[in-house]
């Protein structure tokens, strides 16, 4: 595995505010558990896991994983990902069962979603917190009234909602990197590589300067990643990543005692603008610029032409 290259860092610097006061902390978060697709020839949901879970082993790096149960029913096989994950003492919360959008379901649909879950959940990691729900693409309702009502289940059910407080849309790597692996294109995935990491070291310097723009100071943050395997690959560099940048890894639970995420914790609470960004356009304040990637990533290792029907 290829260690971050200099002028990475150096560019990673620059967009990174050195607030110093204390180290800053940072929880990892995995969705789409136990499969994230496409999956790569020779690759396998457990192969995928596996790598997953030991660069979190060897780097002493806690993290949660979220589950769409539905998928240990269409492939039982999925199953194994789940229990080894349990195995390495990484615990499990609800992506609910099938991965849908609020904003295209019904209350009670929703309901249902995150209530057939929870068989496997209690099975799998009983004695653990999995009281924590995820919202699939991150979608919190249509609009006001649709958030309320979901956040009533969630508060009635128990549940926390494990909140997203640095992304740089990960899943993007994943079907680009299954691409360029079937055509054996190493030279492309280079690229992949060097892409994936400047995006999180983006999304550092970007997350890390509306926080102290909004609050004068470091909250705790929470990254959305996914079990892909080309997450699995990159694992290493991305918690060397986060490590030079001066983070400290933390449990999801204790990033979410910062109280930027009262409520998410307490969902009966009065809903707020979601995630930094929200906070700050709330605010008036103006979001610091991103680069796209989507464009970029569609356009490597394209695939071919589709087979006309016969």
């Amino acid at each position: 595995m290829k260690v971050i290259g200099p002028a990475l860092l150096a560019a990673g610097i620059a967009l990174a505010p050195a607030h110093a006061a204390r180290a800053p902390e940072i929880a990892l978060t995995f969705d789409d558990l136990p499969l994230h697709g496409p999956i790569p020839t020779g690759e396998t949901p457990q192969t995928v896991a596996d790598g997953i879970i030991a660069a979190l082993t060897r780097a002493h790096v806690p993290a949660y994983g979220f589950v769409n149960a539905h998928w240990t029913v269409d492939q039982p096989g999925t199953m194994e990902v789940l229990k080894a994950w349990r195995a390495a003492g990484l615990p499990l919360g609800n992506h609910t069962w099938s991965h849908q959008h609020l904003n295209a379901m019904t209350v009670p649909d929703f309901e249902q979603e995150v209530a057939r879950n929870e068989p496997f959940l209690q099975q799998l990691a009983a004695g653990t917190d999995w009281h924590w729900l995820r919202y699939p693409f991150l979608d919190e309702g249509k609009d006001p009234a649709q958030r309320a009502a979901a956040r009533q289940i969630l508060a009635a059910r128990g549940y926390k909602i494990a909140d997203v407080t640095m992304d740089f849309g990960d899943w993007q790597w994943t079907a680009p990197y299954a691409r360029c692996r079937a055509v054996h294109d190493d030279a492309s995935i280079a690229e992949l590589e060097r892409m994936y990491l400047a995006a999180a070291w983006e999304a550092i310097g970007f997350y890390r300067e509306l926080s102290h723009r909004l609050y004068s100071r470091d909250i705790r943050y929470v990254t959305l990643l996914h079990e892909s395997a080309f997450e699995a690959r990159m694992l290493p560099q991305l918690i060397g990543l986060y490590r030079s940048a001066g983070f400290r890894f933390v449990s999801l639970p204790r990033a979410e005692q910062d109280p930027f995420y009262k409520d998410r914790i307490h969902p009966l609470d009065a809903a707020v603008p979601e995630g930094l960004e929200g906070h700050a356009m709330g605010k008036g304040i103006k979001l610091p610029v991103r680069t796209e990637y989507g464009a970029k990533l569609a356009a490597i290792c394209p695939a071919g032409p589709t087979a006309p029907n016969p």
